[in-house]
């Protein structure tokens, strides 16, 4: 069948129509075909758009498809589609962030863990996440304030160095370091001798050092010597000579043999001093009373004698 131009003419504004209305829609958000569940939140404010994304856990599984502003409770209502295979409860909440520094907006939905799924059309509460550039504005506001209070110290501290290196009194920095320096040359100077000395002493330090192997080598090779003694042998014969040793002071203790009667025995010790006491009166006599106990005579003159007391004792004559 040969269709005429006013046909084929209708049939294209249709089509045209048809493509108009498709493409407002999708233009707007709104798919003619879509099969996807629609839920509902609100928030005080509107910085949303259209086919702006709704996420969970990072992943875009919807958009936003009408935000209307409802008069009567002041606040913004927001409908946003999702995959009907997405199951999510009733008690989750539908987070607004802010996507990236240019300032784009997006949902984000925050599961709860119980089983009372949401249904198609149903409020879900809300929530605004702080954004990236709220957060950073904070923190260099806040960043700003300490660094003014750093600049400020820095500013006081270089004030006080400038003042000490300025000063030309005793306490300036100038004269520290004019000291500073005089006591680097002294330690130079002590540094110098000390290797002078070092160089002329070359041959005696080494000598040292050679001595102090010889000794080390002497040590080690006592060591070894040592180590080859039985000291257990050693150590039983000290304790057998001590044993023998205690006995015999055991023995003297007790006054046994000749050394033990000679130190306990009290009446020796008597005698003995009294021998003693007797020696030193003899010798005291003899020292008083020469002629008792020595007589010489040229002319055969008889010795004269006396008696204990140191009298004279005088021979009677014969008749």
């Amino acid at each position: 069948m040969k269709l005429t131009l006013e046909v084929k003419t209708a049939i294209l504004v249709i089509l045209g129509i048809i493509f108009f209305i498709f493409g407002f829609s999708y233009l707007k958000g709104n798919n003619i075909f879509d099969s996807n569940n629609t839920y509902y939140t609100e928030f005080d404010y509107n910085s949303l758009a259209v086919s702006a994304p709704v996420t969970i856990k990072g992943n875009n599984v919807g958009k936003v498809k009408e935000i209307i502003y409802d008069f009567q409770t002041g606040k913004t209502r927001v409908a946003f589609s999702v995959d009907k295979q997405l199951q999510f409860s009733k008690n989750s909440t539908i987070s607004l962030f802010q996507t990236g520094l240019m300032g784009g907006n997006a949902l984000e939905i925050i599961p709860a863990e119980d089983t009372q799924m949401a249904k198609n059309g149903d409020l879900i509460k809300s929530s605004v996440k702080e954004g990236l550039v709220t957060s950073l504005s904070s923190d260099f506001s806040q960043l700003s304030t300490n660094l003014d209070g750093t600049l400020k110290t820095v500013d006081t501290l270089m004030g006080n160095l400038n003042g000490l290196v300025s000063d030309q009194s005793g306490d300036g920095l100038k004269s520290t370091l004019a000291e500073l320096n005089a006591t680097l040359k002294s330690y130079n100077g002590l540094a110098n001798s000390i290797n002078s000395l070092v160089k002329k002493n070359d041959q005696n330090v080494t000598a040292m050092v050679d001595n102090f192997n010889k000794t080390s080598v002497n040590l080690n090779q006592m060591s070894e010597k040592l180590n080859k003694v039985d000291i257990t042998k050693t150590v039983a014969d000290l304790e057998a000579t001590l044993g023998s040793v205690n006995s015999m002071l055991a023995g003297v203790k007790n006054g046994e043999g000749s050394i033990g009667k000679l130190l306990n025995d009290d009446k020796l010790y008597s005698n003995l001093e009294g021998a003693a006491l007797q020696m030193e009166q003899l010798l005291e006599d003899m020292k008083l009373n020469p002629k008792r106990y020595v007589h010489f005579s040229l002319f055969g003159k008889k010795a004269k004698r006396y008696d204990a007391d140191g009298n004279e004792i005088k021979e009677e004559k014969k008749n």
